[in-house]
């Protein structure tokens, strides 16, 4: 068993057609993974890339511990299970499981004809690698078909099977090996409806059983919610969110993954935002309708958003709008549908309508809706009825980047400040600015990144909720009646102190505005080898070192960087590319050789120091101490580089 690593992994092709962008993921040991998203996004990609089917493109691929990017697929130890069947027809289906594991040899160690082992003249056994006995391919055929339930058919011909069948001995031959990890694509595909529910079942059962680490890929996001314990919702070669089922559906990151998850498809409606007092007042579009909901369900969104200008998208699935009479009485966001048509499902009815009076709700508009009512009610098309939103359940979502406007971490925190004579007041506190954030004075507003926010400080706080999301800790503070989100290692309840990063933050001061300083330094470079004499066991031999060189300086390269860089480029043009090299601003050393560069300013946040300076048409922010001038020069940490190359903007390192 294994788990499954992949950093920053991209297929290009040679016309330049990137299928997967920087895919980066951790699968654990015993995970049931599921790729999903329309044709074409990349997911059976990343599934042979993993298998060893598609040669890596650039990136980091692991299975256990062992790289395996460069490692043939029969030595991956995994298993693939494919659309087509692919069983030999004259075989049985006993020795269609069997023959994969005719063709493999294991490690064993040389036996006499009694079977007692054969040792070397220094006493140890001699290792060789045999094929299976019979009696070893009878348990292992035997035991797999017992797991998936066609003992009995162990004689039969695959003619002879129904689809559901087939499909299980497609499985057995896969399980029978044991392997690390278990490939899936879209295997119940060629199934009916009623078959692939049952398969379903069994797969899950079948991954519960072999406790192995299973990925499974397909397009039928029904599949990917009821088999997958996360998700990875793909399109065009992205990577758009990777959650549980339950994260997805109730917390889409943006409107294609909230659209592609559940059925029917999420209403979107377009309107505009306007926060008075306490409450938001929610205008549509189209029908010039307004709703007004509680301000506290939107504390997550950026003001700009409520402004009553700025286009938002509105998203509600079907079961959050209801036609219930004691549901309209008793909900304050009502609004008026025409119906149109009706789904009968039994238990349950879609209805379809128009919140635009105007259409009849038949026509893909922006104003169509579909509600999920109950079984059996007698609605008429052309009805005019009153419908509830459940806002609680609202998605919002920026409306030219298509992303969830309320982030289950918010970015930022905002909150009204004022500025006067180096000092800065905001919820009820005061405190000095660092010189490096000299601001004029005025009222503004403090945008305060939930990562600028660190405990032990001298602002005092009361915890309000501690929310664990995917690992990390959100925890809502009260700061004298301000709310203020946080993140923290772990819960935390009661009275804290927390401080504040100041080179993170943000200040807006009439048409004054105070940046964060920048957290990633760029520098453009390419690739050089040379070989120089030395040493080794005794004799001179030419040993080829790798460096970065930038700016006429060459840095030396570990080797597994350059290893990285050889295979993301196919060695030959690893030396002419242009690559851009990245690193942090305290992976910086100040040196008396290196880059050359030339300070600008040194920046002082209070508690450190930044040099700014410029280098090769670029500025850079590097850690120091004291307060250098004039001319520097940088020694970057080489091992903490991150390296990009140009011509195809990929991230190789």
């Amino acid at each position: 068993m294994a788990n499954v690593s992949l950093k920053h992994i991209y297929k290009v092709y040679p016309n330049g057609t990137k299928a997967v962008n920087d895919f980066n993921m951790q699968i654990e040991d015993k995970e049931f993974i599921v790729f999903v998203g329309p044709s074409g996004c990349g997911k059976s990609t990343t599934l042979r890339m993993i298998a060893g089917l598609e040669e890596i493109s650039a990136g980091e691929l692991k299975i256990g511990d062992a790289v395996v990017n460069g490692m043939e697929p029969k030595d991956r130890d995994i298993a693939m299970v494919f659309q087509n069947y692919a069983l030999y027809p004259h075989m049985t289906i006993y020795e269609n499981i069997a023959f994969g594991l005719r063709m493999r040899r294991i490690p064993d160690i040389k036996r006499d004809k009694e079977g007692n082992p054969v040792l070397d003249k220094n006493g140890n056994e001699i290792p060789v690698m045999r094929k299976y006995n019979k009696r070893e391919l009878d348990q292992k055929v035997n035991e797999a078909a017992q797991v998936l339930g066609i003992t009995e058919y162990l004689q039969r011909k695959p003619k002879e099977m129904s689809g559901g069948q087939r499909q299980r001995v497609a499985l057995g031959r896969a399980i029978v090996r044991q392997p690390k990890v278990m490939l899936l694509d879209e295997p119940l595909s060629n199934l009916d409806a009623k078959l692939r529910t049952q398969m379903r079942s069994e797969i899950v059962k079948l991954h519960n059983k072999l406790n192995t680490t299973f990925i499974y890929v397909t397009h039928d996001q029904v599949e990917a919610m009821t088999m997958g314990t996360r998700i990875v919702v793909m399109k065009l070669g992205f990577v758009q969110q990777i959650d549980t089922p339950k994260n997805l559906y109730m917390y889409p990151a943006n409107k294609f993954v909230a659209g592609f998850i559940g059925t029917p498809q999420m209403n979107f409606f377009n309107v505009t935002l306007k926060k008075e007092g306490d409450k938001v007042r929610v205008r549509f579009e189209g029908p010039e309708a307004s709703i007004y909901a509680p301000y506290s369900l939107l504390q997550k969104t950026a003001p700009r958003y409520l402004d009553g200008n700025t286009p938002v998208c509105l998203g509600l699935r079907a079961e959050d709008i209801s036609l219930d009479p004691e549901a309209v009485k008793n909900s304050k966001t009502n609004i008026k549908v025409k119906i149109s048509h009706l789904e009968e499902l039994g238990t349950e009815t879609l209805v379809y309508g128009d919140i635009d009076l105007g259409y009849d709700g038949i026509e893909e508009t922006d104003t169509r809706i579909i509600i999920k009512a109950a079984g059996f009610k007698d609605y008429k098309t052309g009805e005019i009825v009153e419908a509830a939103l459940n806002f609680g359940a609202a998605h919002l979502f920026d409306r030219q980047t298509e992303e969830s406007i309320m982030p289950r971490i918010p970015e930022y925190n905002y909150l009204d400040c004022k500025v006067e004579e180096g000092e800065i007041s905001f919820a009820g506190n005061k405190i000095k600015l660092p010189p490096a954030m000299e601001c004029p004075d005025g009222g503004g507003e403090l945008l305060i990144p939930v990562t600028a926010v660190n405990f032990g400080g001298e602002i005092s706080a009361e915890v309000e909720s501690c929310e664990n999301i995917n690992g990390q800790i959100l925890l809502c503070l009260n700061v004298n009646g301000d709310r203020l989100y946080a993140l923290s290692d772990s819960e935390q309840t009661g009275s804290v102190k927390i401080g504040l990063d100041f080179k993170k933050l943000i200040i807006r001061v009439g048409d004054r505005q105070i940046d964060p300083m920048p957290l990633i330094n760029g520098l453009t470079g390419t690739f050089v080898s040379e070989k120089t004499p030395e040493s080794v066991n005794g004799k001179t031999k030419k040993v080829a070192h790798y460096y970065l060189l930038i700016n006429g300086v060459k840095l030396e390269a570990p080797a597994e960087i350059y290893m990285k860089m050889f295979a993301a480029t196919a060695g030959r043009k690893v030396y002419n590319s242009e690559y851009r090299y990245e690193w942090t601003p305290c992976d910086f050393a100040l040196s008396g050789s290196g880059i050359e560069a030339q300070v600008l300013e040194v920046l002082d946040y209070g508690g450190e120091r930044f040099v700014k300076c410029a280098a090769g048409g670029e500025t850079l922010y590097v850690k120091c101490e004291g307060s250098p001038t004039g001319k520097i020069y940088l020694l970057p940490d080489v091992s903490k580089v991150s390296v990009i190359e140009r011509e195809r903007e990929i991230r190789i390192v």
